[in-house]
């Protein structure tokens, strides 16, 4: 084998790995990009607050959640509040699951059917 082609061999193999390094290194750049683009995205979503004026709405228009409600609440309240939005899940469900069944033509629960 002629001497020139060691040299055209050793400049192949270095041209192919440095092609190599650079899309890999384009690669890692985009992932990196992409990641800091879903960071800022989060950072956007998790940075909203809402907070109640200090004066609410004459007309009584829809609540809003105030930031910390939990922390200065009373617990009676919250305790109540989280009974009744158990119940109001527990009704959606059980009213999903009745309306699945009436169209599947199965049989319903006793527990299921309203009595009333």
């Amino acid at each position: 084998m002629p001497w020139w082609s060691w040299i055209l061999l050793w400049v192949a193999l270095i041209a192919v790995s440095l092609l190599c390094y650079v899309l890999l290194g384009i690669r890692l750049f985009r992932t990196f990009m992409s990641t800091v683009h879903e960071l800022s995205a989060a950072g956007e979503r998790l940075g909203r607050r809402t907070y109640l004026p200090e004066h609410p709405d004459d007309d009584g228009g829809a609540s809003q959640k105030v930031f910390g409600e939990a922390v200065f609440a009373s617990p009676e309240q919250m305790r109540h509040d989280y009974v009744t939005a158990k119940a109001s899940r527990q009704e959606v469900r059980r009213q999903k699951r009745v309306k699945r069944k009436a169209e599947l033509g199965r049989p319903q629960s006793l527990h299921d059917i309203e009595f009333s």
